[in-house]
């Protein structure tokens, strides 16, 4: 029991900005070489929209918060935990309003979610909420707290060091690859909400407009109708106490940008 109290003790990390602590069984390198793998697949058997103006707006406002992403980190001596990304950003036609990033910084668009995005700072609403859900490293966490799961806390030490198929198929159903490649599975809403957190500091930080988020999250609650939300919104908390949320946490977002700005 000693080794496995170590074990989770040495997995014990906090995320950026929250400083909500978590833990994260897996290392991020085979996580990453997973993702690499699902996403080719993914986008050899879906229509990767090329050369077009909204497939350029997703790549260039990607690399915009990416870049802001990688610039806090490097400032505060956190870029280890982000160094095996190598970011993609691709837009995909299909009407499904939704949006996924994989660890290591794989990014899907649907052409489904353009139209509510409305323009760049909503584009970049979306785009700062995924980018979070992978460098916050949720998925990694959902993976863990699957292994303790299903191979109780004796099995951790060995299942985390000899049994790479264990991780394959955990990443399988973490991120609902597989049957429903492409369709990630909802994050819990304390992931969801902290993504929608962490989001509105990386788009303010990229020189995006934060004060745009809740009208974004509004427009997505009205395709509801009371019915069946959206994919892309399954899981969050209810519209508004996402929205107050949000609105609560711009003046955060804005000193972040102000501290973090890029020169």
């Amino acid at each position: 029991m000693l080794v496995v109290f170590l074990l989770l003790v040495s997995a014990c990390k906090k995320v950026a900005i929250t400083g909500r602590k978590q833990v994260t069984l897996i290392k991020e390198s085979e996580l990453v070489v997973m993702s690499d793998q699902e996403y080719r697949k993914f986008l050899s058997q879906n229509k990767v929209i090329k050369g077009t103006k909204d497939a350029e707006r997703v790549q260039r406002i990607g690399k915009q918060i990416a870049d802001a992403v990688e610039h806090y980190y490097r400032r505060n001596k956190l870029d280890a935990k982000i160094k095996d990304f190598a970011w993609e950003f691709n837009l995909v036609q299909d009407s499904l309003v939704n949006a996924w990033c994989m660890p290591g910084g794989k990014v899907v668009f649907y052409t489904g979610i353009l139209p509510i995005c409305e323009d760049d700072d909503g584009l970049a609403v979306v785009m700062g909420h995924e980018v979070a859900h992978a460098v916050a490293q949720h998925g990694n966490e959902r993976m863990s707290q699957g292994m303790m799961a299903q191979l109780g806390a004796a099995a951790l030490s060995v299942a985390t060091t000899s049994q790479p198929e264990q991780t394959q198929n955990l990443f399988m159903q973490a991120y609902g690859a597989g049957a429903q490649l492409g369709v990630l599975l909802p994050f819990s809403r304390k992931h969801e909400t902290e993504a929608d957190r962490l989001g509105l500091v990386f788009m303010a930080m990229a020189g995006f407009n934060p004060d745009k988020a809740p009208a974004f999250w509004e427009r997505m609650s009205a395709l509801s109708g009371g019915k069946e939300p959206p994919v892309f919104i399954s899981s969050h908390p209810n519209s508004k106490t996402r929205v107050a949320d949000l609105k609560a946490y711009i003046p955060v977002a804005k000193k972040y940008a102000a501290e973090y700005a890029q020169p």
